[in-house]
């Protein structure tokens, strides 16, 4: 399958994140970042734990708002969208992978999956033909009518992996996709998500402590005392 996507862009311009620290201090978790994403880019980024790479991908993904500077999606700025221009947007244009899977625990993994496409007012019966579809590829045909709890950790995140990308996003964020995992199921994981990615031709954004899912992106970056940095 081959899909010609539109133009995308997402863009971080002078972006700012700070907390107060309870003693009157400010804390500055993100500095001044500039970072842009493009249609099909594979985006690495590194950093030692609490070094603010979660906080950057809600700010770029809309679930947080920076203290500074502005995320522009396709020109807009998503910090001036109502929620419910934020929603959409996000339900149009990312998906999201998380450590934990996240999973709607009284929903089948077939209806976790077809959730997204739901939301973006596919009829039911489509939607539910499409999660199959791509549940029963990727060898969980077997599963659908399985709700998260009779699914084992690899089966729920390849679940959630599916549901971030069933709608085709243009721009995928993965928070430690593989943190929760054995090795085996880390690496089936982080196939699909690679397979996924080449099918779909979506940006993919990771972020990982594991060097070498790092090293199968196209672009690296670390993250460290909020400044963002261009790995050589």
């Amino acid at each position: 399958m081959t899909l010609t996507r539109p133009a995308f862009k997402l863009e971080a311009q002078a972006l700012g994140k700070s907390y107060e620290d309870g003693t009157g201090h400010e804390l500055h978790v993100l500095k001044n970042i500039d970072f842009s994403i493009c249609a099909s880019d594979t985006i690495a980024i590194i950093g030692t734990s609490g070094s603010g790479k979660t906080t950057l991908l809600n700010i770029l993904g809309g679930l947080d708002d920076a203290s500074k500077g502005k995320v522009l999606l396709n020109g807009h700025n998503i910090e001036k969208m109502t929620e419910k221009q934020r929603s959409r947007t996000r339900n149009q244009h990312l998906g999201f992978v998380y450590q934990f899977h996240h999973l709607l625990p009284e929903f089948t993994a077939l209806e976790n999956v077809a959730m997204p496409l739901l939301i973006g007012g596919e009829k039911v019966a489509t939607a539910t033909r499409k999660a199959g579809d791509v549940l029963t590829e990727i060898g969980l045909g077997n599963r659908l009518q399985h709700r998260p709890g009779e699914l084992s950790g690899g089966e729920r995140q390849r679940v959630a992996i599916v549901r971030a990308v069933i709608h085709q996003p243009d721009c995928v964020f993965a928070d430690e996709p593989t943190g929760n995992l054995d090795r085996q199921s880390a690496a089936q994981a982080i196939e699909l998500i690679m397979q996924l990615n080449n099918l779909f031709h979506t940006a993919l954004v990771i972020v990982t402590h594991d060097l070498e899912i790092a090293a199968r992106m196209n672009t690296v970056y670390t993250l460290e005392d909020g400044v963002l940095s261009h790995c050589s």
